[in-house]
């Protein structure tokens, strides 16, 4: 029976055990759930209680007037007849709204209204509005079992790009210090895609060099294909790079690459990956022409980077995992959310774990705020433009922090600075908010 209850679905039942245990009943009744619900409170259960005052020693008071102490201490403690009659009422909540698992939001609604023992007048003592409390629950728990679209993708995504941080970190300076010169040699002003893969292959990244040179890929035979193709008018501004249409798409997915495999700086494997992912501009066609096999090539030269398994690029897998698992083709911040704990080594798991959110009960509620959806797994998998806003802070955050990766503590904290996010709406659900995440990232560190 238990085996489909959620892990605080367990706690509470728990602890209406050990308080009939501490209270030296003969068996477990109805009035010990209504206090461990009180006690094993969270999110808004806990702030329903809260609206009518009701505390854990409150609710003790009131509750030692209706339970019978033996006086005696008993090992194992039945369940009484009424308290069974509730369990299988939370079973049958469960079903009709459409849940396969039961959750504590479950038990609180079979257990406030219940009539048929001491809680009515319990909650009476309290002013506590069983039919607003059973409305707001019954919401919280009905299942959305299809969802087309995702809630966040209808945001208006900002368009603006600056890519000045691209080219002036000392990763790239040589890369397109070569490149700069390229485009003077060739009488361009205007900064292409071939330009700055020409100068990649001219670099010493011996690692990446060795893995495009498998491909045929290499300085001189790049160069010969260049000097066949035509010539392109340009134009220039201010002394600032200036790219081309192709070469601005490339860079900016290679930022996005670089945050996407947990970098805080960009370097040229996410320039070559970027360039075989959008298959744009001049570079792209010379390395078609060359025949090399994009794919296999982009799965080459991301083996070394996965093999260092940045915290970030671990979680962004697993967030995709998850929402591949509920039918979707997009990533918003409540994937963050799950893959940061599904990673399970990092500070921002441990600031989780200690907060006391686990996987199986954050699943279900992210379940709850999404939907299932019925995208098609073969399709790529996007994020949506808050959950690329939050990547964007965690991206500056290690930045700042004169980090070279992205850590999990960064994203959860971007988190946290998204209150409208579906992550954060998850987090309140679970019992957790902001300033409880800040407090325990700060004690951790």
């Amino acid at each position: 029976m238990f085996e489909r209850f959620t892990e605080r679905a367990v706690n509470v039942v728990c602890e209406a055990q050990r308080l009939a245990k501490e209270y030296c009943c003969s068996e477990v009744v109805p009035e010990h759930l209504l206090l461990a619900l009180v006690n094993e409170a969270k999110g808004v259960s806990l702030k329903l209680f809260r609206m009518y005052g009701v505390t854990s020693d409150k609710m003790q008071s009131e509750v030692d007037k209706y339970i019978i102490k033996s006086g005696k201490k008993y090992d194992n403690i039945p369940f009484s007849h009424s308290f069974k009659d509730i369990l299988k009422r939370t079973l049958d909540l469960a079903s009709k709204s459409g849940n396969t698992n039961i959750l504590f939001e479950h038990i609180f609604l079979s257990v406030i209204t219940d009539k048929s023992h001491n809680i009515q007048e319990i909650l009476k003592h309290f002013n506590f509005d069983v039919y607003n409390a059973r409305d707001i629950l019954t919401k919280l728990v009905q299942r959305k079992i299809r969802r087309l679209e995702h809630p966040e993708v209808e945001e208006v995504e900002d368009k603006k790009n600056d890519l000045e941080a691209v080219y002036e970190g000392d990763e790239l300076a040589d890369v397109f210090d070569r490149a700069v010169s390229k485009l003077s040699a060739a009488g361009y002003e205007i900064l292409g895609t071939e330009q700055i893969m020409a100068s990649i292959l001219e670099g010493n990244d011996s690692e990446l060099l060795n893995t495009m040179e498998k491909y045929g890929l290499n300085a001189e035979n790049f160069e010969q294909k260049l000097s066949e193709q035509q010539s392109r008018q340009a134009e220039y501004e201010d002394k600032k790079i200036i790219f081309t249409p192709n070469a601005f798409l490339m860079m900016n997915s290679a930022l996005q690459t670089a945050k996407e495999l947990g970098s805080s700086v960009i370097t040229p494997e996410h320039i070559v990956l970027s360039l075989l992912k959008t298959k744009k501009g001049l570079a792209y066609e010379i390395i078609k022409s060359l025949n090399v096999n994009s794919e296999k090539l982009s799965e080459d030269i991301l083996k070394p980077i996965e093999k260092q398994m940045p915290e970030t690029l671990t979680i962004m897998k697993l967030a995709k995992e998850e929402a591949r698992r509920i039918g979707r083709n997009i990533v918003g911040t409540e994937m963050f959310l799950l893959g940061i704990i599904a990673e399970g080594t990092s500070v921002a798991y441990e600031v989780l774990c200690d907060l006391e959110i686990n996987l199986k009960d954050a699943r279900l509620v992210v379940e709850n705020l999404v939907g299932y959806g019925n995208e098609y797994f073969d399709k790529e998998i996007t994020f949506t433009s808050r959950a690329k806003r939050v990547l964007e802070k965690a991206w500056l955050s290690a930045k700042k922090a004169n980090k070279q990766k992205i850590e999990a503590v960064d994203l959860l904290l971007a988190i946290i600075e998204e209150p409208d996010s579906l992550a954060m709406k998850a987090l309140d659900q679970l019992g957790v908010d902001a300033v409880e995440i800040r407090h325990g990232v700060q004690g951790i560190k």
